[in-house]
């Protein structure tokens, strides 16, 4: 006869701190002493950790990006980035000669390596280990596509940005878990021999339309495939799927919302809510095209430097750092590239930013260590400064607007 079996009891204590904090701490405690949580993992996830769905009926009503994009994808993977990946086109040709592989001068082109790092890139679906064509080659041609990820294994969600070419599956993040899926707003047809009498040339949204009548009809207005001249939404009573692109990078860039959802945020693509009503679209629209011209540098905010770079020297990359003011002013410091060089006023809070795994300012430096800046390689740093400082300002200004 078989004994009832009881579930097992599953406990979980969670300890943060430097390696000096957690000896210490262990060394002055036991199984016994440990204040542990009990957990109850529920399906389908049975985590392992103390997690919070008490809100999860609300988060639930939204739409799921996956679910609004028809097709979205995983961004390139070279398997050699040493071979196939360069910082200009002379470096690459000499790399790939190098390696003695044949190429043809069309096939350099410009790639989004990492965040506000664009590099040069051998586009060979021969060569490439997973060149992703499907995705890529909507690109060609003007495009824009919504990046994301659809598990973390960080504490909070930073993940999203933006693109308008071919990129790298590690755009925003490098943790293998943290793959980077692209979710490209409009759809080409392929390019045939022969066109058919009928046959469209024109691109089409990659959009759900149950979902985007739902948006319709909850603000409504009348959806339209493309933006024309860039009118207000309430004066023309249209959206096109730009609208609602900028609507979904406002929504997610909430502070509120990244807190109040963190927990569905990280083992999951993201929901974003349907719009509460036209006022509050129009303006998440308008926050969230700010952005969007911002991280793409296209804005003329990103023009508008903050910041100096008073020394002159060799400008190689030795050993970025931030240093505080000298002067005493609070929340902006010194990034020294050498030991004498380096770019003053840097906001700190634009040092220490977050775009999905990465801290852009830190890391676009240390990514040219031992190599010499140049004139463009300046102006870029500074506008990549102005670019996380106005994203950190707009995240306020979207926190005032509620969102449900």
């Amino acid at each position: 006869m078989n004994k009832e079996t009881k579930p097992a009891q599953v406990f979980h204590f969670d300890l943060q701190g430097k390696r000096e904090f957690k000896y210490d701490f262990l060394s002055e405690n036991s199984l016994s002493t440990i204040s542990w949580n009990e957990l109850k993992p529920e399906a389908p996830n049975f985590f392992l950790v103390k997690k919070n769905f008490d809100q999860s009926g609300l988060y639930e009503k939204g739409f799921k990006v996956d679910e609004l994009f028809n097709f979205y994808k995983m961004g390139s993977a070279t398997g050699k980035d040493e071979t196939f990946v360069s910082s200009n086109t002379e470096n690459l040709k000499s790399q790939l000669t190098n390696y003695k592989i044949d190429f043809l001068e069309h096939e350099i082109i410009t790639y989004n390596y990492r965040v506000f790092d664009e590099r040069k890139f051998l586009y060979n679906n021969q060569l490439i280990q997973r060149l992703r064509v499907d995705l890529q080659k909507h690109f060609f041609k003007e495009n824009i596509a919504l990046v994301t990820t659809k598990i973390l294994s960080s504490k909070s969600f930073f993940h999203l940005f933006i693109s308008k070419k071919i990129s790298d599956r590690c755009l925003i993040s490098n943790k293998g878990q943290e793959g980077n899926y692209f979710f490209p707003l409009y759809l080409y047809p392929e390019a045939t021999a022969q066109q058919t009498i009928g046959q469209s040339t024109d691109r089409t949204p990659n959009l759900n339309t149950k979902i985007v009548k739902q948006i319709a009809e909850k603000l409504n207005l009348e959806f339209v495939n493309e933006k024309i001249n860039n009118s207000s939404l309430t004066i023309n009573n249209y959206f096109a799927p730009i609208d609602i692109l900028d609507y979904i990078y406002a929504v997610l860039h909430s502070p509120t919302y990244r807190e109040q959802y963190k927990e569905f945020l990280k083992i999951d693509f993201p929901r974003v809510p349907y719009p509460k009503d036209l006022p509050s679209f129009q303006n998440l629209v308008s926050l969230g095209g700010q952005l969007r011209q911002i991280h793409l540098l296209e804005s003329p905010t990103v023009e508008k430097y903050i910041t100096q770079y008073p020394e002159d020297g060799n400008n190689v990359v030795v050993k970025p750092r931030f240093s505080p003011s000298p002067s005493g002013r609070a929340g902006v410091g010194l990034v020294y590239i050498n030991d004498t060089q380096y770019f003053d006023n840097v906001p700190e809070v634009a040092w220490n930013f977050y775009i999905g795994g990465y801290q852009p300012a830190q890391k676009w430096l240390k990514d040219r260590k031992d190599r010499k800046l140049e004139f463009d390689d300046i102006l870029h740093y500074q506008k990549i400064i102005v670019a996380l400082t106005e994203t950190n300002r707009l995240m306020k200004e979207i926190d005032k607007i509620e969102i449900k």
